[in-house]
């Protein structure tokens, strides 16, 4: 059996509990891991203990202490994931913002993500899956699947005026 890898942790542990609470739940074991290996100061942890004290597996510690070692916390707490930089939106801004005040539009009509992806194939000229208009919208316009509706988009509104009117009062 191999001796433990020493690996010193340059933060203090006041500066790492502060990384603890403002990171996230997938950095967390990674942030408690170097608090683990700070209070052991001199003496070295193994996987083992790590591992068993975190309760994630020995491939995961060996990752997270390699990226420390090569790029301190900075790498430690990077998730690899690409985000909002990584893969391009399937629509320009201009194409949003139409998309958008065609949502907005209180009178326009749409009954449904069927007559959205339509819409979009005669506008903007692009054939795209239902599944990814309709998490398109709802990730950035807060859109439901099911909504009732108040009135109907083609009530006339002077009819309501003269029907409030005449309407009998109690």
């Amino acid at each position: 059996m191999s001796n433990a890898l020493h690996i010193p942790v340059k933060e203090s542990l006041i500066e790492l509990r502060n990384h603890l609470k403002s990171a996230i739940p997938m950095i967390q074991p990674r942030i408690k891991m170097l608090i683990l290996m700070k209070k052991s100061a001199e003496k070295a942890l193994s996987k083992r203990d790590l591992m068993e004290s975190l309760g994630v597996s020995s491939q995961s510690i060996q990752d997270w202490r390699s990226s420390y070692k090569t790029g301190g916390i900075e790498l430690l707490m990077s998730n690899g994931r690409k985000g909002k930089s990584g893969k391009p939106s399937v629509f320009t801004k201009e194409e949003h913002i139409k998309l958008e005040q065609k949502l907005r539009d209180p009178k326009n009509g749409l009954a449904g993500y069927v007559e959205l992806q339509e819409w979009i194939e005669k506008e903007f000229k692009k054939e795209l899956k239902y599944n990814t208009i309709l998490k398109y919208a709802i990730k950035n316009f807060g859109s439901k699947v099911k909504v009732a509706r108040k009135s109907h988009v083609k009530k006339d509104s002077e009819s309501v005026i003269t029907f409030k009117k005449t309407s009998r009062t109690k």
